[in-house]
């Protein structure tokens, strides 16, 4: 199965550009005040994201904070990383897509509520039905989510991510497959969108390579492709085998569903 995809104009190729590193530029940004950080080397809090990043993936510095960060043996996700030191493994790895909203139309969504720590257990299960992507116990403290209920139940979710400075990702994106067909997830991202434009940054997300059924409809409301990502799951030198609480979730594998 193959897919179209119009490319967004390339950045200077003097300069890198701030979503190459997306989930470091969040958290040594925006979201600062989540990292847990050891020099060149930052992760959210194990119920928040699985989000791990390093200042240079080029650096080994960086790799040696991440694994002084992480622990000897330490299982994590690494985003932006296309080789790994002599020493550490790469355990699992795969291939997404970064897309920029360039032609989104962006509206509220009267509809929409605004979701909370009360809504989590909801969230989850919703989560757990559809499988957008990582989502656990505090992701909500990570941006705004709004939901859509039907007679009370929640039926569809979608929700801000990282956060690079002048720049939010649209994460979540789900709908009940009792309820798809009518648009649902498409009016959250819009009305997603219409909140990251009104505090001035600019849309965009992540969807996997393979989901060429969502890279679709995404292109089809005004995103376009930006560049192909690539995630790694990494075992750090040393130690015992362990997963540092991040058991299964792949390093941002995006999965999202409109």
């Amino acid at each position: 199965m193959s897919t179209s995809v119009d490319h967004a104009p390339p950045p200077s190729p003097t300069e890198p550009h701030i979503l190459d590193n997306a989930a470091w530029a969040a958290l040594a940004g925006p979201h600062s005040h989540l990292a847990e950080r050891v020099g060149r080397a930052a992760r959210y809090p194990a119920d928040v994201s699985p989000f791990t990043a390093l200042e240079d993936p080029t650096d080994p510095r960086a790799w040696e904070d991440l694994a002084t960060l992480v622990g000897p043996g330490a299982v994590t996700p690494v985003t932006a990383v296309q080789t790994v030191p002599v020493g550490w493994q790469v355990e699992q790895s795969g291939e997404g897509v970064q897309m920029i909203a360039t032609a989104l139309y962006a509206e509220p969504a009267p509809e929409a509520v605004r979701l909370g720590p009360a809504d989590v257990p909801e969230i989850l299960e919703l989560i757990a039905l559809t499988r957008p992507g990582p989502f656990l116990p505090r992701t909500v403290e990570l941006g705004t989510y709004l939901g859509i209920r039907d007679h009370g139940r929640l039926i569809a979710l979608a929700g801000e991510r990282l956060r690079p400075p002048g720049w939010t990702e649209i994460s979540a994106v789900c709908s009940h497959p009792d309820h798809r067909g009518r648009g649902l997830a498409t009016r959250l991202v819009r009305a997603i969108a219409a909140g990251i434009r009104e505090r001035g940054d600019t849309p965009f997300l992540h969807a996997a390579a393979s989901n060429t059924h969502a890279i679709r409809l995404y292109e089809s409301i005004g995103f376009t492709l930006r560049r192909r990502t690539r995630f790694a799951l990494v075992r750090a030198p040393g130690g015992q085998l362990e997963t540092q609480g991040r058991d299964g979730q792949e390093a941002g594998q995006p999965e999202e569903e409109a």
